[in-house]
């Protein structure tokens, strides 16, 4: 691949360019600041629906009220400041409030729902006629098919395009304990030409998009030449002058060594990648910090055996709380120097990208 032309991801009838999709980040980390200043650059500008809103002293009774409401406010603001843009949501599976939320996002027609954390298999079922992308996060080809068959079955139709995400990615991943510490899970490189050919065999090519650990325009080029039509990145919006979460979250980025970012078994039920705090030295010794669980907000987590509630430590973290919390973050967090604007490093990204994929063919 050789080209001074900036690549396209298509989506349907939704053209992005730089072929960047931001990745979503809770707990409140991408909101509608973030994801709107991204969307006015091009690309896609992602909300992660999970935490918003007082949800910490919302009753049982009204905690699925505040919290659609709460994404309903997120959805419009990002709409005003980018009314031109692309603005998808992020909506993870295993919460227990799942289809709320994915309510919200087609009520107010957002163009985009992305989805991780378990297998959206029902997701079709809540468009009512609305002409919304649907685009499943997987970690692996087998994942993907066992959608493309469900909702091909079910509902005449596969997904728009698919992330597949790497095990170099930040917060909850798809792999085993084991399998990230031994470094024996499936490289990106090696998922992202899976997927692209299964993708080959369905009435349809979906697009492939490759994420975690994607850095720079050089990273980019080297996945678009494996046959991905685009990259989701997160880590590196963390630190932009709009990223919407605490500066004292991205000063932890800054301050990263190459050896900071560790694998931790989180309550969820899946490993995650932080960076190294005292707290995580705490919770590593066999700390707890108690809790009162109100709302068992995700499915998997069982508040009697867990050492600490996710919700909370990741909403402290989001608030700069830093002494009782972590932050996640992808394995090139460490290469982060320096808080810019969205602005800026989407045109570093682009001018990286064209002047790799202007070069020799490195395929």
């Amino acid at each position: 691949m050789t080209s001074t032309t900036m690549p396209v991801l298509r989506i349907g009838d939704l053209t992005i360019s730089p072929p960047i999709i931001q990745g979503a980040m809770g707990v409140r980390v991408s909101r509608s600041g973030l994801a709107a200043a991204v969307a006015n650059e091009g690309c896609v500008g992602t909300i992660a629906s999970v935490g918003l809103g007082d949800y910490e002293h919302a009753s049982d009774a009204n905690l699925n009220t505040v919290s659609n409401e709460a994404l309903r406010a997120e959805i419009r603001q990002a709409r005003a400041l980018a009314p031109t843009g692309i603005i998808g949501v992020n909506v993870m599976v295993v919460l227990d409030n799942f289809p709320g939320l994915i309510g919200v996002c087609v009520e107010e027609e957002v163009d985009m729902i992305v989805c991780g954390s378990g297998l959206p298999l029902d997701l079709p079922k809540y468009l009512n006629g609305k002409d919304i992308k649907l685009v499943p996060i997987v970690s692996s080809a087998r994942a993907l098919n066992i959608i493309c068959r469900k909702w091909k079955q079910h509902y005449g139709r596969l997904p728009d395009a698919v992330i597949v995400e790497g095990p170099e990615a930040g917060g909850h991943l798809g792999y085993s304990f084991d399998e990230l510490l031994d470094h024996t899970a499936p490289t990106l490189e090696q998922l992202v030409t899976e997927l692209v050919a299964f993708t080959r065999t369905l009435d349809r090519p979906i697009p492939v998009i490759a994420a975690g650990g994607i850095f720079d325009g050089a990273d980019i080029a080297r996945f678009l030449r494996l046959g991905a039509a685009g990259v989701q990145m997160a880590t590196r919006f963390v630190c932009t002058d709009e990223c919407d979460v605490h500066p004292s979250f991205k000063q932890a980025y800054l301050d990263a060594g190459k050896e900071d970012t560790i694998i931790i078994n989180s309550p969820v039920g899946l490993p995650g990648r932080v960076i190294k705090s005292a707290f995580v030295d705490r919770v590593h010794a066999g700390g707890e910090v108690p809790f009162i669980c109100r709302h068992h907000c995700l499915r998997t987590c069982d508040p009697n055996t867990v050492p600490y509630c996710i919700a909370k430590v990741l909403g402290d973290a989001s608030r700069g709380d830093l002494n009782n919390a972590f932050v996640f973050a992808g394995s090139n967090a460490y290469r982060c120097t320096e808080i810019v604007p969205v602005k800026k490093l989407i045109a570093q990204l682009s001018a990286e990208l064209l002047a790799e994929l202007s070069g020799p063919d490195h395929a």
